[in-house]
């Protein structure tokens, strides 16, 4: 019986840090600027929450997190962590068939890491992808913001 309520606390524990180290890294992206140690805490508040996701969540929370982290390289300029985490995103999406609102992000956060890198072809084709799973994302709210979104890469 104390096992059962170990395991229970331990995911209530990993599903909390997730979350607050995910909300955490938003304040810190909504930032226009940030001292090198809100940086830091940033890129490792990021990889935190992906990794607590692995303990408790399901395979749309993993692709999320890793979205986010693409995210955070590519605000930092930083192109082969961004892709490489972008394209990690779009993989977990593809092997757990998530669409809608997560799949155009997959294909947006592969745009912004391949602006960072300067490919501007691979931008485009991954923009107009991007664009075209837009028309599939069910809520019109999720659409306009996810095209907001799109259009500050």
């Amino acid at each position: 019986m104390g096992n059962q309520t170990e395991t229970k606390t331990n995911e209530i524990d990993h599903r909390k840090i997730a979350v607050e180290c995910f909300n955490a890294v938003w304040d810190l992206l909504d930032k226009h600027e940030r001292t090198p140690e809100e940086i830091d805490r940033m890129i490792h508040m990021a990889h935190t929450s992906r990794y607590h996701w692995e303990q408790v969540g399901a395979p749309v929370n993993l692709s999320r997190g890793e979205w986010q982290i693409s995210r955070v390289y590519s605000v930092l300029k930083r192109s082969e962590p961004a892709l490489f985490h972008a394209k990690r995103n779009l993989e977990i999406c593809q092997e757990y068939n998530i669409e809608d609102f997560d799949l155009a992000f997959a294909y947006e956060a592969l745009a912004r890491a391949y602006k960072v890198s300067g490919d501007e072809n691979l931008v485009n084709t991954y923009r107009e992808l991007a664009i075209s799973s837009a028309e599939k994302i069910s809520k019109e709210a999720d659409k306009k913001y996810f095209l907001q979104d799109l259009s500050t890469i």
